[in-house]
């Protein structure tokens, strides 16, 4: 085996790895309501997201897994650019792994596409991104939190209204059997949209060994690409079935008060935001999506019962996110470069 076919395998095995910490990280965005409002214990709250991670794969086009991985422009001539991956790869695993015991909802896909990009540049400079493929993930930083927030408004209040005549009690019993349809649809999208960008990041790697070429699409249908769609999703949703209560404890408990009326507005109005961006092919961020929408649905009441505190930090994390993970990858591949003859 060539040290080329070593680094490939070695790559592959530390995205998947990432995405299994990736579904880890993100289970809270998907229980943390249904688990906070005692609809369903947190063990059996993961098993059922990871159901609904699983499948998606066979329910979204993989158009973000392609916005991915053409974030930066592969050569498969320099092989050098299969380090720029790996680099890539760590430096967001740092990141996740040290938001996770902050107990912090950062975004374990902006920290992917900070650490790629950052790697990309310490490699070849500026000119090494598409800038207009990592502007539209930028862009939504901001816009997928205010899109929950005002949905997840928007449904609360049409909610308030429909069933304004009916005993508090009522409502509670209809929305505890609601609320696990909510959970699963935003499940679904969070497999949807986050496996992908673990296989955009795979399909990147395989490019820069000359395995596929940059029109390569994924498809369960063609047995060369499958295996990823395959490898991705069962990697994020063992993730997502071994937890990660320190972050559902945040999102969940710490943020705001919920019942179960306002955990089914809060995920309907999440998966309605993911499925919108991961049609549109834009790797959003489904804590950023899920933390707005919570935000939103407990304004409903009173804003002053949500601890802002909590969300001050929430968004200062965010805000850091992607350089933070750039500059670990970029450090990371400078390693490389001193201790690899590759480059």
């Amino acid at each position: 085996m060539t040290a080329t076919w070593i680094v490939v395998i070695l790559t592959i095995f530390v995205a998947l790895i990432f995405d299994t910490i990736n579904g880890f990280h993100d289970s809270a965005n998907s229980i943390a309501t249904v688990v906070s409002t005692r609809v369903l214990s947190p063990k059996i709250a993961v098993i059922w997201a990871a159901f609904f991670n699983f499948i998606a794969m066979f329910v979204f086009v993989p158009r973000v897994a392609d916005t991915v991985s053409k974030i930066v422009k592969v050569d498969s001539i320099d092989p050098a650019y299969l380090y720029v991956v790996l680099a890539g790869l760590l430096g967001a695993i740092v990141w996740d792994l040290l938001t996770w015991w902050w107990g912090l909802p950062t975004s374990s896909s902006h920290a992917l596409i900070g650490g790629f990009a950052g790697a990309g540049i310490a490699h070849k400079g500026l000119t090494a991104i598409r800038w207009e493929k990592l502007w539209l993930t930028v862009q939504f930083i901001p816009l997928s939190p205010l899109f929950g927030l005002f949905l997840g408004f928007a449904i609360m209040v049409a909610v308030y209204w429909i069933f304004r005549r009916r005993r508090p009690n009522e409502v509670d019993k209809l929305f505890r059997r609601g609320q696990l349809v909510s959970a699963a649809l935003y499940s679904l999208g969070h497999g949807g949209n986050d496996a992908q960008k673990t296989m955009g990041i795979i399909v990147a790697l395989l490019v820069a060994a000359g395995v596929y070429d940059d029109r390569t699409i994924l498809s369960l249908l063609d047995w060369r690409t499958a295996w990823v769609i395959l490898a991705c999703h069962s990697a994020m949703a063992i993730g997502t079935a071994l937890g990660g209560w320190r972050i559902v404890k945040t999102m969940g408990m710490k943020l705001t008060k919920l019942k179960p009326v306002h955990g089914f507005c809060a995920e309907t109005a999440g998966a309605i935001t993911i499925y919108v961006a991961t049609y549109m092919g834009i790797p959003v961020s489904t804590t950023h999506t899920i933390a707005g929408a919570i935000v939103g649905v407990g304004s409903t009441t009173h804003a002053s019962r949500i601890k802002w505190s909590i969300a001050s930090r929430i968004v200062i994390s965010w805000l850091v996110t992607i350089p933070f993970s750039a500059m670990v990858a970029a450090i990371l591949l400078w390693i490389f470069k001193l201790t690899i003859t590759a480059f």
